[in-house]
């Protein structure tokens, strides 16, 4: 059974607060701050509430597409303020991408300090 297989059997919604709280658990490691939790939850109910709203093949569709999850995790990070806790810190990390060792997805989040969205 590969990835895939394993991603449709389980609840989207499931799979996809659990990524998104362990890809803020790692943002944060890596930039070596503390979360501000009470925002992380913030964004965390953000997504349910995002996600619980679309019917379940575009549930789905978001669970096979990367692309579209890190859209609704970036919608999340703002709706929550995530992009407005530790801005002036992270906007200059964030010039240097390179060094804070980041997968690529990543980018549709700290693009937020660099660009100013």
């Amino acid at each position: 059974m590969d990835d895939q297989d394993t991603r449709t059997d389980r609840n989207p919604l499931e799979l996809m607060q659990t990524e998104f709280r362990g890809s803020l658990r790692l943002f944060y490691s890596r930039l070596q701050l503390a979360p501000p939790y009470d925002s992380v939850e913030k964004a965390l109910r953000r997504l349910t509430v995002s996600v619980k709203a679309l019917p379940a093949d575009e549930q789905q569709r978001l669970l096979s597409d990367p692309t579209l999850r890190w859209a609704r995790y970036r919608q999340a990070f703002i709706e929550s303020g995530l992009n407005q806790k530790h801005r002036g810190i992270i906007a200059g990390l964030a010039r240097r991408r390179s060094t804070l060792g980041l997968p690529p997805e990543f980018d549709a989040i700290l693009d937020l300090y660099v660009r100013g969205d």
